[in-house]
């Protein structure tokens, strides 16, 4: 159950993330909000995981769903430019993440 909680806060990373860079500053109010709520979640299924998985692990693993999934959606949406490394630097990120999982 940690693991899948785990999963979700770094889902709910990569959304918060992506609301911060739409607030514009906090200045608008749907981004913010969202911003808010997801930060709040993520934080907290974090702080739940991190009562029975390792802390280097669950940190490390949180990170890394979040940043890659941040990118994958400036990429896809044309806010960030993609390329052919830095889908293979995501790919590599998201194996390391799955190394975590199966040594832990």
């Amino acid at each position: 159950m940690a693991w899948l909680v785990l999963v979700v806060s770094g889902v709910l990373e990569a959304v918060w993330a992506t609301a911060l860079g739409k607030s514009e500053g906090f200045t608008k109010l749907a981004p913010s909000v969202t911003f808010g709520v997801a930060l709040a979640f993520s934080m907290a299924g974090l702080a739940y995981a991190m009562r029975t998985l390792p802390t280097g692990t669950s940190y490390a693993v949180w990170v890394a769903i979040g940043a890659s999934l941040t990118v994958a959606y400036a990429m896809v949406t044309g806010a960030e430019s993609a390329s052919l490394v830095k889908i293979l630097l995501l790919i590599g990120l998201v194996g390391c993440v799955i190394g975590l999982k199966v040594l832990t």
